[in-house]
């Protein structure tokens, strides 16, 4: 069996090494983004990459970028678009028990949707500097990213949400995909990263139930896949490839 090259990059401000799958990168999501840049008109063009926490978006949007080629593409995440931690620490989740949003930070009622959907809308036809999260500092840069290619990338969780404020959307994406997985696999990935940390297994399995495992069903269920053009399938072997239906 031939092995999969290996990179340095650089994936949410922190450099690791990671295999590349050059045919689903090279043969498929480049030549498909593509389409999208040879567009007629001047036109910014989106395309939407989501998948439960713990899939590896983030990685394949960074080997994407880097491999683009050619291509005149941008990867940027959804997460810059978090309500900033001073506004989650004094704001709730309604009801007899009102819930700190804090406490449930990265859930979709933790993100500035508004604002999202108003950088997709301008981003369209001009040059706009996005907001990025910083994973050291662990909350929102508003001054992040000039995006400014013909195609823009942009992963997140929630991008295909079939709830109230999100659905709309995807009508300023020209491509959408999904990244499907099974849900224990997700767990083991997830508990072990939250390891490398630093965090004890027991704290890392009890941040697991309170906060990955519910954004884990919450997009398996709540994903419209109606919207889905392009399925992928996370591998028990932890490569991504073409789903089912593909």
């Amino acid at each position: 069996m031939i092995e999969a090259p290996t990179v340095r990059l650089l994936v949410n401000g922190l450099e690791q090494t990671v295999s590349v799958d050059t045919h689903l990168i090279d043969d498929i999501l480049v030549p498909q983004l593509g389409a999208l840049a040879r567009k007629g008109d001047s036109a910014r063009s989106f395309a939407f990459l989501t998948a439960p926490p713990g899939v590896g978006k983030s990685t394949l949007a960074a080997l994407v970028e880097q491999r683009r080629g050619q291509l005149d593409l941008d990867t940027i995440g959804m997460d810059g678009f978090h309500y900033p931690n001073a506004y989650l620490a004094t704001h709730h989740l309604p009801g007899d028990h009102p819930t700190s949003l804090s406490s449930i930070k990265g859930a979709p009622e933790t993100f500035d949707v508004a604002e999202l959907k108003r950088h997709l809308q301008a981003s369209g036809a001009h040059e706009l500097v996005w907001p990025v999260y910083d994973r050291t500092l662990h909350d929102v840069v508003a001054a992040g990213k000039t995006i400014a290619a013909k195609v823009v990338l942009l992963e997140g969780n929630w991008l295909l949400l079939d709830e109230p404020r999100w659905r709309e959307l995807s009508d300023y994406s020209a491509l959408n995909i999904f990244i499907d997985a099974d849900p224990d696999q997700l767990k083991e990935r997830l508990i072990e990263r939250k390891m490398r940390g630093g965090m004890d297994h027991l704290c890392a399995a009890k941040f697991y139930e309170t906060s990955d495992r519910p954004n884990i069903d919450r997009v398996l269920q709540n994903t419209d896949r109606r919207k889905v053009d392009l399925a992928l399938q996370l591998k028990t072997d932890g490569t991504i490839d073409l789903g089912e239906s593909q």
